[in-house]
């Protein structure tokens, strides 16, 4: 949970600090005065690329002396801060409690999840997306997995670059694949995990106004050992493709509409959407009862895309469940709200 929140030249806010109570945040204002970018740097701090993955250098406000910073205190007294300065406006820096620490370590001081209307098409887009989701999702319960995901990347990118080369080092190319091996079944093994116990979680639930979604993974799989084979022995084929053809980067979440028996792909718009809040809403629980502190929820524009009984049922079963940030242009949207809430009008 957040104590305390303070933007400097990030986005369109020059200066702005905002004091959360626990429970709802919400924050309304007409469109383009900044409610998303608040949440975007909110995301910030948790590893990664925050909710929009844009670039660093986009994030620092038109007109101001370049670079941003993004500061926080949590409710046990952390400061966090993270940013860019002016003179590296693509190399991001975080401090925590004033000392440089790596993004990574961010994840063991906040797990934070959310959804964006972006993400409505997550189900019948490319699977790159889903990865991405499914990667925060298991960031929540695991909190090396984004440090064995970058160094998975990271070798995975050096060898694709040696296999162009005409003669590669085959001493190198087995280094990198036995690092690929290493990080790469650990950030295999957080995946599945996750999934398994969020599947488990989503089907003990009873039926309600969000769809239970069933989980898997799809596509590739195997240990450390089966995948050093595998590479090993698809260096040519690796090599004629000009990518990697094997290993967890490989994988898709399959998500079936458990009451319908459906894959979520051919879900009507509004049935994808309850899908996602109900898996999201289920993780939350879960990561909850594993860490005993539910995560930050930033939730996007949600409340206008849905109808008045969902939009209650939502509202009933975020009550008392961590700190949960919210948008919305109209302040009427979130009228069923509890008196508790933190709401904070923007404006431009």
């Amino acid at each position: 949970m957040l104590d305390r929140l303070v933007l400097t030249d990030f986005r369109n806010h020059a200066a702005l600090t905002l004091v959360p109570a626990p429970g709802f945040v919400v924050l309304t204002g007409a469109n383009g005065t900044g409610k998303t970018n608040v949440l975007e740097a909110v995301s910030l701090l948790a590893p990664g690329r925050g909710l929009r993955r844009a670039p660093l250098g986009e994030m620092a406000r038109q007109g101001g002396a370049g670079g941003f910073g993004v500061a926080a205190t949590l409710a046990d007294g952390t400061e966090i801060a993270t940013g860019a300065l002016a003179s590296a406006p693509e190399r991001r820096v975080v401090r925590i409690n004033g000392a440089p620490a790596p993004g990574n370590a961010l994840a063991e001081r906040l797990a934070i999840l959310w959804l964006t209307p972006a993400m409505d098409r997550l189900f019948v887009e490319p699977a790159s997306g889903r990865r991405q989701f499914l990667d925060r999702l298991a960031l929540a319960l695991h909190p090396g997995h984004a440090t064995h995901a970058a160094r998975y990347d990271a070798a995975m990118r050096s060898r694709n670059r040696l296999l162009a080369e005409e003669r590669p080092d085959p001493e190198w190319l087995g280094a990198l694949e036995r690092r690929m091996a290493e990080h790469g079944a650990a950030l295999d093994a957080a995946r599945r995990e996750t999934v398994e116990a969020l599947a488990a979680r989503l089907a003990a639930q009873p039926a309600g106004d969000f769809p239970r979604a069933a989980l898997s993974l799809e596509g590739w799989a195997g240990d450390a050992a089966q995948l050093a084979r595998q590479l090993r022995d698809g260096r040519t084929r690796d090599a004629a493709a000009g990518r990697t053809l094997a290993g967890p980067h490989r994988v898709d979440l399959a998500v079936l509409h458990l009451e319908k028996d459906r894959a979520a792909a051919l879900a009507s718009t509004g049935e994808q959407k309850a899908l996602l809040l109900g898996i999201v809403l289920a993780h939350a629980d879960l990561v909850a009862a594993r860490t005993g502190a539910a995560p930050l929820l930033l939730l996007d524009e949600v409340a206008a895309h849905l109808d008045p009984g969902r939009r209650a049922a939502l509202f009933a079963r975020l009550a008392g469940r961590g700190q949960v940030w919210m948008t919305g242009t109209e302040p009427a949207l979130f009228a069923d709200i509890d008196a508790d809430a933190t709401r904070i009008a923007l404006t431009a």
